[in-house]
């Protein structure tokens, strides 16, 4: 093993040490429950002083990839929860805690509505006729149709925005079939993919949306679907604008005799979003499932999205759900209508909007101050460019800061070189005044 490490071993400071060691733990190369060789040891045969090695082993100790046992020596811990998909799990990354978590991807608690009075108005006892009653409350389905970004034909509720897409792949990928996704893009779709059997087709995206020739190209490989994030693109914080939107569609229109790919609109962050609503329904209404989730602007533990599209997908992925969970608790769906209807939670979510917009622009001067130029970003995310993605994980992990991976996201085959250089995946909307100690 300690010929493993010091091969690895691009640059002997503390950080290139750790990335190297990061490295062949994140390959496998290393596995949990391994014993490292000791500090003396690399640093003898790396010629450093046993500090410089320490100093590296702190890091990673730092960021949850190994721990110390004392004299029984360091040991690799399992970076992610066995339980969690690969990709996923790379996103929930090591159990130690951080000063400053801004690796998670999730909204601020604080910001999140209180459901105090939308649980008080639920119904004391549960609706003995449920099995056979709609699937969802008319009044929530009523106020949806209203805010929807295009006339929909068909409506349903399901447990939050990956099971809308997890019904709707079901429903139209087989063994072998080709998908296309976002590069980069959020690691859940991969896992799901990869139990399906699909072969993803990357394309790239920039501050407006998917590209247009990247999409042309996947086309002529005849996928049966494609995946996009129509407003605050996880990772980089894009959203897609309406000249672009009306280009997809129209390079969509163009390859039709290649084939019919369904759309599916993943809108995880609508209401706290602060660009306007586009979707690819407004100009191909028979080919686009649209996906408006309500884990960031309310809570994701109340598991609840809505997803419309037409009626002859839309009736496939209700029948399924008919043979499993059946329904969404009609309960959840009434505290869901109540938030989006009390003056007070519609304006704590305003709020919360106009906050994570100030807080994005607040990061991006701080780390344009330093250098560091950043896209405008909506909703939580944010894409940052550096130059080497380990050693910047590790320095950020020495200073108590947690972020996620740039390379995590990215869907093309693993050791694929970056497009548009490396970054990192800082969760902005969790910072809330140390601005100038985030972007350091």
């Amino acid at each position: 093993m300690l010929d493993q490490i010091v091969d690895a071993v691009e640059q002997r400071t503390p950080e290139g040490i750790a990335a190297a060691i990061s490295r062949l733990i994140r390959s496998g190369a290393l596995g949990a429950g391994d014993r490292l060789p000791t500090v003396r040891d690399v640093a003898a045969t790396l010629g450093v002083s046993p500090a410089t090695v320490s100093n590296a082993w702190q890091a990673l100790s730092g960021v949850g990839l190994i721990t110390s046992r004392g004299r029984a020596g360091s040991y690799v811990l399992q970076a992610a929860t066995a339980w969690m998909p690969p990709h996923f799990g790379e996103l929930a990354g090591s159990h130690v805690s951080a000063r400053l978590d801004l690796s998670s991807g999730t909204p601020d608690p604080e910001l999140l509505p209180d459901l105090t009075a939308a649980l008080a108005r639920v119904p004391t006892r549960a609706d003995t006729a449920s099995y056979l009653s709609a699937p969802v409350l008319p009044e929530l389905e009523l106020h949806l149709r209203a805010s929807w970004p295009y006339p929909v034909s068909a409506l349903t509720i399901v447990d939050g925005a990956l099971d809308a897409i997890s019904r709707a792949l079901e429903s139209l990928v087989r063994y072998g079939d080709r998908v296309v996704v976002e590069s980069p893009g959020f690691p859940p779709f991969f896992d799901l993919l990869e139990h399906f059997g699909v072969e993803r087709l990357p394309v790239g995206v920039d501050a407006d949306g998917l590209l247009p020739d990247e999409l042309a190209r996947a086309l002529r490989m005849n996928p049966v679907a494609i995946i996009l994030q129509p407003r605050a693109h996880n990772p980089t914080g894009a959203s897609l604008t309406a000249d672009r939107a009306r280009e997809l569609a129209r390079v969509l229109r163009a390859h039709e005799h290649l084939g019919d790919p369904v759309i599916i609109e993943d809108d995880h962050s609508a209401e706290i979003s602060s660009a306007p609503a586009h979707s690819l329904g407004t100009w191909l209404p028979h080919r686009v499932l649209h996906v408006r989730s309500y884990a960031k602007s309310h809570g994701p533990d109340l598991r609840i999205a809505a997803l419309g599209g037409p009626e002859t997908l839309l009736d496939k992925i209700v029948a399924r759900r008919m043979l499993g969970p059946g329904w969404t608790s009609r309960m959840l769906q009434s505290i869901l209508y109540d938030l989006l209807t009390a003056s007070a939670s519609v304006d704590a979510v305003n709020d919360a909007r106009r906050i994570y917009q100030a807080r994005q622009r607040s990061l991006a001067e701080a780390l344009g101050e330093r250098g560091v130029v950043t896209a405008a970003a909506d909703g939580i995310n944010t894409w940052v460019p550096v130059a080497d993605e380990k050693a910047a994980i590790v320095s950020l992990a020495a200073s108590g800061i947690r972020v996620a991976a740039g390379a995590t996201f990215l869907a093309g085959p693993a050791g694929a070189a970056a497009p548009g250089g490396q970054h990192l995946r800082v969760t902005a909307g969790r910072v809330r005044d140390d601005f100038g100690e985030a972007s350091s």
